[in-house]
């Protein structure tokens, strides 16, 4: 069709006449609505980069002190499953604070009365055994 005929067309239906490929022999063009084009194109950029967003999970800590009370403790379980929620994994860290070393038994509670918490309504996965890194209790979870 010749270059004429496509503008008047185009003109007629009240849309754009868009050069596809100008290189090409004859020169490719399109009839379209270019608001409309760059509205539908402005949507999938978004929608990939939510996903490429979603595949990239961070690693949030979360550091939980041998003496919480369990209002404090709820909050904390709920922050958590709030970042597993979105995709990320969790290093949950139990911090001994003077002579609470001598009783690393309790941490190892704490850490399980955790993992019992977020596991009761979330499916996770407990990624290695808890470590003791100084005078921290460190383990890391994520979802199932």
């Amino acid at each position: 069709m010749s270059s004429r005929d496509a503008q008047m067309l185009a003109r007629e239906q009240g849309v754009d006449l868009v050069e596809i490929a100008a290189n090409a022999d004859p020169p490719v063009v399109k009839i379209i609505d270019w608001g409309k084009f760059q509205y539908q194109k402005m949507k999938e950029d978004a929608k990939n980069r939510k996903k490429a967003r979603e595949k990239q999970s961070e690693l949030k800590t979360m550091k939980i002190g041998l003496k919480i009370s369990d209002n404090d403790l709820g909050i904390k379980v709920r922050k958590i499953k709030s970042f597993l929620d979105d995709g990320d994994r969790v290093k949950i860290m139990v911090i001994f604070r003077g002579r609470e070393m001598a009783h690393k038994e309790l941490g190892q509670e704490m850490v399980n009365k955790v993992i019992q918490r977020i596991s009761d309504e979330t499916e996770i996965i407990v990624e290695g055994k808890p470590q003791f890194a100084g005078r921290n209790l460190s383990i890391s979870i994520r979802r199932k």
